[in-house]
């Protein structure tokens, strides 16, 4: 499914004839981080459930039985986990942005399929997998993160028309079609609390093009509005009813595309902030590690100063502590008298001796 574009017309998309399709899958945008939000990424490698059950998980049919079992939504975060309360502007938990939380069973499972390097056959695997719509999700959002943006109708096509449903949002209430889901996904870069990489304006041209002549737009909006919030997390259709009501036809869509582009162009922005705070916090954190490495140097030069002066004070001698008396221990009165005596009389032997001789 890895077309490219045909224009017969300009903005029209033909696809190619099918033909023998290699079995490696192309990877497209960054190949180490999925082109996944940098905070959602943190939180799926530090996870224990990604270190340590889906760790244990070493093949493709492993992971589908971990997904039939354990995924039932699509959101990037567990119910409840983020705490944005007080937050606003860029770190208000908008466009991708925000404090995190418990990161989703589904996003851990579907980094752990990039983790596993897909084949082009396991990939339509899952996508037309019968067990659980939630595979077949899965396999979707892989596409949707990993394939060039060119080969993204190829993928979907066939599928954008598919009845089948499933609950999106983490704790249930947003049934969507997923035809519906994949529609959405190709028109609209917010999914909930993050973003889809990009698609090239002349890309998403041709694919909004394609998706007005084989949905009308009266048909396509009124699908997309009907049920209320079964859009998925996508924060723009008031807008997009409001510019059914006031424009149309040609005019409609180049305002649209207008909008579509100012869209992108608030993106880069915000990006460039993004990277300039997450450059903040390293420095801020390689800042914090210089302290505590300077701390534990101090702790450990004052330990060795203690252990040197120490080493340098004389030790104690195992003796008796009566061998420690002074040398005039022995210098009593009676012991004095006798020692005077013991020389009185030697001296009276001497001096007799001498008087005789």
């Amino acid at each position: 499914m890895d077309n490219h574009y045909e224009a017969q017309e300009e903005g029209e998309y033909v696809p190619k004839a099918s033909s023998k399709q290699s079995n490696v899958l192309p990877l497209w945008g960054n190949e180490r981080t999925m082109n996944l939000n940098p905070l959602i990424l943190t939180n799926i490698q530090s996870s224990h459930y990604f270190k340590v059950n889906l760790y244990e998980l070493k093949t493709y049919h492993e992971v589908i039985d971990e997904i039939y079992y354990k995924v039932t939504h699509l959101e990037p975060w567990e119910k409840g986990s983020r705490r944005t309360s007080g937050q606003t502007g860029m770190c208000g938990g908008v466009r991708g942005v925000g404090a995190g939380g418990i990161v989703s069973t589904a996003y851990c499972l579907l980094y752990k399929l990039f983790t596993l390097k897909l084949t082009r056959k396991q990939l339509n695997g899952l996508i037309t997998h019968c067990d659980s719509p939630y595979i077949r999700a899965l396999g979707f959002m892989y596409i949707r993160y990993t394939q060039p943006p060119t080969s993204l109708l190829d993928w979907y096509d066939p599928y954008l028309d598919d009845e089948e449903e499933l609950d999106v949002k983490a704790g249930g209430g947003q049934t969507m079609r997923i035809g519906l889901m994949l529609r959405q996904w190709l028109m609209k870069l917010e999914w909930f609390s993050t973003l889809f990489p990009r698609i090239p304006v002349p890309i998403q041209q041709k694919i909004q093009k394609h998706l007005e002549d084989r949905f009308p737009a009266h048909v396509t909006q009124t699908n997309i509005n009907s049920g209320g919030s079964s859009t998925g997390g996508g924060g723009g259709d008031r807008e997009d009813r409001k510019w059914d009501r006031e424009r149309g036809g040609r005019d409609w869509g180049r305002e649209r595309d207008r909008e579509w582009r100012e869209d992108h162009t608030r993106d880069y922005l915000r990006d460039d902030r993004e990277r300039d705070n997450n450059r903040g916090d390293r420095n801020r954190d390689r800042d914090r590690r210089d302290k505590d490495r300077e701390r534990f140097r101090e702790e450990r030069d004052r330990v060795d100063r203690d252990r040197r002066h120490r080493d340098k004070s004389p030790q104690k001698s195992g003796r008796s502590p009566h061998r420690d008396r002074s040398p005039y221990r022995d210098r009593s009165p009676r012991r004095e008298h006798s020692r005077h005596h013991h020389h009185s009389s030697r001296d009276k032997e001497y001096k007799h001796k001498r008087d005789k001789h």
